[in-house]
């Protein structure tokens, strides 16, 4: 395993991905490690050589006692950086690994090419802060776990997902009371928003439009008035979008950080609005699924029919989309194609897309006109789906 040793602390680093691409830093939230990367990391890795740290504190990084300032977390990063080979990198960081990344920028400007600053702030209540620090050395991680979840994600994909969110929450009461104390001091005690206007390179700001700890209004619009080279992009989740969205964050990381020639911005514009119309037709939870699933070999294919099943032929004009769903699910019944048939009943019916009565009539036409075999297997299928639906066991599909 390999460690940064920098003031008797011992910082734990992982690089992965090819020597001649990009070199990017992943730095991780409060109250999570480098794991938190995880879902994007398929994504990410054929575009950049990735270098994930757990700040002092976490994970396996030692977790010193007393208050830890930013600038020795940002210190820190640097000294990894050295020990990794890599003189200077893009930085992408969660809440206060945004917070750290700023301070990099501040402090070792010949370090860091770009920012990406990842539903986090320059400013932080000190008192709300103080007051979760006097609650962390009385009580343990263990008394601000069930919050800290809470804000972490939405409801509904807490609720869709409940493994995730009891993980996150196993893992801040397993977390050192002294590490994240220590960090929280750093937030409270940060002095970012009289510097960042120095901050010279490229940065995108990202904020969750359902994020209530660092929304857009009061932290990422403040990012974005001080930092003079600043973009935005608003994802669909809470506090932490590698979670929650990590298909569409890594894209616009990627398209910020490393975008393509001018001859495929055409292509991309494509995708991104075949990208809607998925999104719209099978909903967040299924596409970001299935963009964090895309490896190196399906990429391409990927893309592909994103472009042209999602735009060019469900964004024609001629067929609203009740109409356009109800022919798929004909189409892969009579063919047997039941993994689509069943992705569809389950996006149609979760969605308002069509009723249950209009998905009978349709299995009824295709026992005349496809035969009763396919009829009997659309019905258990179809059935199946909406009892899951209905009891609330199948809310965290399609799959």
């Amino acid at each position: 395993m390999p460690f940064t040793q920098r003031d008797g602390t011992r910082i734990y680093w992982k690089l992965e991905g090819q020597k001649d691409h990009p070199p990017l830093v992943l730095l991780n939230s409060i109250g999570t490690d480098m794991s938190l990367w995880e879902p994007t990391l398929a994504l990410l890795r054929p575009h950049f050589r990735l270098l994930r740290i757990d700040m002092r504190g976490h994970g396996a990084s030692d977790a010193p006692g007393g208050d830890y300032r930013l600038a020795q977390l940002a210190d820190d990063v640097a000294a990894v950086m050295s020990d990794a080979g890599i003189a200077r990198a893009a930085i992408a960081g969660v809440s206060l690994g945004g917070m750290v990344a700023m301070e990099i920028a501040l402090a070792h400007p010949e370090r860091v090419s770009a920012l990406v600053l990842i539903c986090t702030s320059a400013r932080m209540d000190r008192a709300a802060w103080q007051s979760r620090i006097d609650t962390l050395r009385q009580d343990g991680t263990g008394a601000i776990a069930t919050m800290a979840v809470s804000r972490f994600l939405t409801p509904r994909f807490a609720d869709r997902h409940p493994e995730i969110a009891e993980s996150l929450r196993q893992s801040i009461t397993a977390q050192s009371d002294d590490g994240y104390a220590g960090c929280a001091a750093a937030i409270r005690d940060m002095a970012l928003i009289e510097r960042i206007v120095s901050i010279a390179v490229p940065v995108l700001v990202v904020t969750g439009n359902s994020d209530i700890a660092t929304p857009l209004t009061g932290h990422g619009d403040v990012l974005l008035a001080c930092i003079p080279r600043s973009h935005h992009i608003a994802l669909e989740s809470a506090h932490l979008p590698p979670i929650e969205a990590p298909g569409a964050l890594a894209a616009s990381m990627r398209r910020f950080l490393a975008p393509r020639p001018d001859h495929d911005a055409a292509a991309d514009a494509l995708f991104d609005a075949g990208l809607a119309n998925r999104r719209r037709i099978l909903g967040n939870a299924w596409v970001d699924k299935s963009l964090a699933a895309r490896t190196p070999f399906n990429a391409d294919f990927q893309a592909m029919i994103t472009r042209i099943a999602w735009h060019e032929i469900w964004g024609r004009p001629g067929l609203e989309d009740r109409t356009r769903r109800l022919l798929v699910l004909a189409f892969t019944a009579s063919l047997g194609r039941w993994e689509e048939f069943e992705l569809h009943v389950r996006a149609g019916l979760s969605q308002g897309g069509f009723t249950q009565d209009e998905l009978k009539e349709l299995l009824m036409q295709a026992a005349i006109y496809a035969g009763v075999p396919v009829a009997n297997t659309g019905f258990a299928k179809a059935g199946r789906i909406i009892a899951e639906l209905e009891d609330g066991s199948g809310t965290d599909r399609p799959d």
